[in-house]
């Protein structure tokens, strides 16, 4: 029987340099297979040159048959009848994917008009069902917003329900789940294994999160410099992998590891050496520290009675509701919660980007609540912020040297030259060589972006960070990397962090305690080890359960509520 796609010695050229070198695999009706690897491996120009979507500079050459068609010899116009209907794509970033013009329920719509010839109410009635689908809430409700109106885990659920939305037979889901919380995580997955079951659609997941992979994939194929060096079933893979690199995958994969601590161990990372090589590498375990008495400390920053609400057509909306919670000294305090729940509105709510209903924030004694604009330059200087999209967070026209420099300005007054040393110093302390200093965001990869956007958040040296998923678009190896730097600067610098993520395996290597919001309140705040082993609210459990691995763990002290 004939395979629904069949690659055969798919090879990409982007001039002289191949992105992808002779890449074969099968994938049957109704089989899920991942193709795994790092940033750079090869992974998004394959499924690219599948989709016929690859810039005009790039080549590619070899065999991709889809139902008895070759994709690369397809005709443009036969291409597009194929893609969004028969061939769908899941991509990364829904921020850049969606249009920022017109609402969700739109460009659904207008996918659902063009291809299955609805009306303009029926495709609106459909988009509709999509989006409840794939659990936005309120999708009568949220169908008219634009895509800066939802949370990024919303985007991405939206980009989801555009690619479902003709019911292909084949999905390419380009790390379909990179900006999800893992319940959301867990239930988009099962909405994916339910299609193809029940309607035996093909999907080639392409993705870093070895956890998802070992789930729900019926094979994988690992990815390193363009080729694919292992592909196996995936029980087989993950319990007797051949392969040294899809080893130094498995160990950099720290988040299985059980009650795994940021003052126990630093993190495993894979070393790129010259020729395509590579090493494992521990850092050696750093002193710090121990924690304060917080009885007897006054807090670097204190929350109390938070209220944030957003005015949506006649009514607002809340999206904080009473919250309240101290961090102090040297402490690394984690945020987490769903999708959606108020963690980034928190967030900005502390730096003032955005002004409270009610309640008060007072950082190192002063309260900052209702201060002036223009006195909240000392404010911005202490409490700095690391973003979770290095890429839209750097202005592209500007160089390194001047988006460095221009903070520098902003916050001091020293003459050139030192302005030069300290930019020096910062660069060494986040790894990056010297020489970079005049290349451009787009000439970097994506863990250096985040290595600048760390430079950029430390360069004046704060006493609270804010890291907002600053690592949940990043492969597990970059991940480890990124998590040990944050580690070395918190020891160097005496730092704070509130770390804010929606993986809670991260933050709980990464904390001294956990708070978990759902819904804009705080519903249980604890040390990092007890809320991981002895979960209190239901909102705590639900995202517990959805980690790989974690249930054996958990110990459910009341029964679960709906």
């Amino acid at each position: 029987m004939q395979p629904l796609l069949s690659v055969e010695n798919l090879q990409v050229h982007f001039g002289q340099h191949a992105a992808v070198k002779g890449v074969s695999f099968t994938l049957e009706k109704g089989e899920m297979i991942a193709l795994v690897g790092e940033s750079g491996s090869g992974k998004s120009a394959t499924a690219l040159a599948m989709m016929g979507l690859l810039p005009p500079q790039a080549k590619a050459s070899g065999s991709v048959q889809f139902s008895g068609q070759d994709l690369l010899t397809l005709p443009a116009t036969a291409l597009r009848q194929l893609r969004g209907n028969s061939l769908s794509m899941i991509f990364q970033e829904p921020m850049t994917s969606l249009n920022p013009v017109y609402s969700v329920g739109a460009q659904i719509a207008e996918t659902l008009r063009v291809h299955q010839h609805l009306t303009r109410k029926q495709a609106r009635t459909r988009a509709i069902e999509l989006l409840a689908l794939v659990n936005i809430p309120e999708p009568a409700r949220r169908v008219d917003d634009f895509p800066h109106q939802l949370s990024g885990g919303q985007r991405q659920r939206v980009m989801i329900a555009m690619a479902l939305a003709c019911e292909p037979r084949l999905l390419i889901a380009d790390e379909p789940t990179t900006a999800l919380d893992v319940t959301v995580q867990a239930s988009i997955m099962k909405l994916l294994d339910r299609l193809r079951k029940e309607l035996s659609v093909g999907v080639l997941m392409i993705t870093h999160d070895l956890g998802l992979v070992s789930q729900w994939a019926d094979k994988v194929a690992v990815m390193h410099n363009g080729a694919i060096v292992e592909q196996a079933a995936t029980a087989q893979l993950f319990r007797q992998p051949r392969h040294n690199y899809t080893r130094g995958l498995m160990a950099a994969a720290w988040l299985d590891e059980g009650d795994l601590h940021y003052r126990q161990q630093l993190l495993t990372e894979i070393r790129h050496e010259e020729a395509g090589d590579f090493r494992l590498h521990r850092p050696a375990m750093l002193p710090f520290p121990p924690l304060r008495n917080r009885q007897a400390d006054t807090p670097l920053l204190s929350v109390n009675a938070l209220e944030v609400s957003y005015l949506q057509g006649r009514t607002r909306q809340p999206a904080l509701r009473n919250v309240g919670f101290d961090i102090y000294a040297g402490e690394t305090l984690g945020l987490v919660g769903e999708s959606g729940c108020g963690k980034s509105t928190l967030s900005r709510t502390i730096l003032r980007l955005l002004r409270p209903d009610r309640g008060e924030i007072v950082l190192d004694g002063v309260s900052i609540t209702q201060q002036p604009e223009s006195a909240l330059k000392n404010l911005r200087k202490s409490v700095q912020m690391i973003f979770q999209d290095p890429y839209a967070s750097l202005n592209p026209r500007q160089t390194i040297f001047t988006i460095l420099d221009s903070v520098l300005r902003l916050h001091n007054s020293a003459p050139a030259p030192d302005r030069l040393r300290q930019i020096h110093i910062m660069l060494d302390r986040v790894g990056l060589p010297r020489q970079s200093l005049h290349r451009y965001a787009h000439e970097f990869s994506g863990g250096q972006r985040q290595r600048i956007g760390i430079a950029r958040a430390l360069i004046v040296k704060p006493r609270l960070v804010i890291c907002d998923e600053a690592v949940s678009a990043l492969d597990v190896s970059i991940q480890a990397q990124i998590l040990n730097l944050l580690l070395e600067m918190k020891r160097e610098m005496g730092l704070s962090y509130l770390f804010i993520s929606h993986n809670l395996a991260v933050v709980r290597y990464m904390s001294d305690r956990i708070m978990v919001m759902n819904q804009g309140r705080i519903v249980e705040t604890g040390e990092a080890g007890e809320v991981w082993r002895h979960p209190q609210h239901a909102c705590t459990r639900r995202l517990l359960s959805a980690v790989s691995g974690a249930d054996e763990n958990i110990e459910i002290t009341e029964p679960m509520r709906a």
